[in-house]
């Protein structure tokens, strides 16, 4: 069936990126949801598996399949693991399709939601981010994603329910333009409305895993925490470091020299002159803001010069 629909990925109409890291057993019922579904919307379709560095043979499955699904199945092969982000950065960078899903490979993402993003698309949504409405997944899990998702919220402006669910699709320029690296996968639906995007979500099915087991622990939460803050320095600093460090710096000078000039007034009047530790902690500020200046010149020069690098590295494509 599927060596049928085969088509020139010049004239793809959607590209399913699914990055997968030892995920084996669930890639041939996920590649079959996936045709199933598309081959009912009459889709011109390819999918992009991007193998993070298995260890379980799941390149070997994917090469399985590729041969299965003639012109429907591109892969890329990590020489290392590389994170999520990496994997998200080089699927969407080797996918041809006009519109591009994100999906993970565990199965607890349905295909069959597909349609009703891609009809989303339609309506002139740039992004349409999932929202697992009922997850099975244990409280230790749910409860703290929550929480996180309704400060994410609060940090970025866009009220979602779920930002860190990986089904997501998005117009393929869209998806083009974000620039995904370290931990960033996370923040994508914000991202791309600060880039300008319409961004909306849709409830999706969400199953509880068949196999394997979750590749996350609770140093994600940490990780998180720690995202956020850059995600909240990124957005309204990243253009511009010297307005955050230059602000600061400038508050610790003017701070030291009141300080300063305080007991330069006193010893003029007196004409004694003691050294105090208020004396000292005002010098080590002026020297800390002329530090931290300097940090923020640094910055802009980096800003301007310097190129986002890829993190990655690819052994083989398909």
């Amino acid at each position: 069936m599927s060596q049928e629909k085969a088509t020139n990925t010049d004239s793809v109409d959607v590209s399913i990126v699914v990055p997968l890291y030892n995920e084996k057993e669930s890639l041939a019922e996920l590649m079959k949801g996936i045709d199933d579904t598309l081959g009912k919307c009459g889709k011109r379709y390819e999918v992009v598996f991007v193998d993070d560095g298995s260890t379980d043979g799941s390149y070997d499955e994917v090469k399985s399949l590729h041969k299965q699904y003639v012109n429907c199945v591109k892969a890329i092969r990590f020489s290392r693991n590389c994170g999520k982000s990496a994997a998200l950065s080089a699927g969407i960078e080797y996918a041809a399709g006009g519109t591009v899903i994100t999906m993970d490979a565990d199965l607890q993402d349905d295909p069959a939601a597909i349609p009703e993003m891609l009809a989303k698309l339609e309506e002139g949504w740039d992004v349409v981010s999932g929202w697992k409405k009922v997850r099975h997944d244990p409280f230790g899990k749910t409860f703290p994603s929550k929480i996180w998702n309704a400060m994410t919220s609060m940090v970025a402006g866009l009220k979602l329910h779920d930002f860190n669910c990986g089904f997501k699709a998005y117009r393929g320029d869209a998806a083009k333009r974000l620039e995904i690296y370290g931990d960033r996968h996370r923040y994508l639906p914000a991202l791309a409305n600060w880039d300008g995007c319409k961004v909306t979500e849709i409830v999706v099915p969400h199953h509880a895993r068949k196999f394997g087991k979750s590749k996350y622990g609770a140093w994600r939460m940490f990780n998180g925490a720690m995202d956020m803050i850059t995600l909240l320095f990124l957005k309204r600093y990243m253009k511009s470091p010297m307005h955050f460090f230059g602000i600061l710096g400038m508050l610790l000078i003017a701070a030291g020299i009141g300080v300063l000039g305080y007991f330069g007034v006193m010893w003029a009047i007196t004409g004694a002159m003691r050294i105090r530790p208020l004396t000292l902690l005002a010098i080590g500020s002026m020297v800390m803001g002329v530090q931290i200046i300097s940090i923020g010149l640094i910055g802009e020069m980096i800003t301007n010069t310097v190129q986002a690098r890829r993190q990655y590295s690819v052994r083989e494509r398909l």
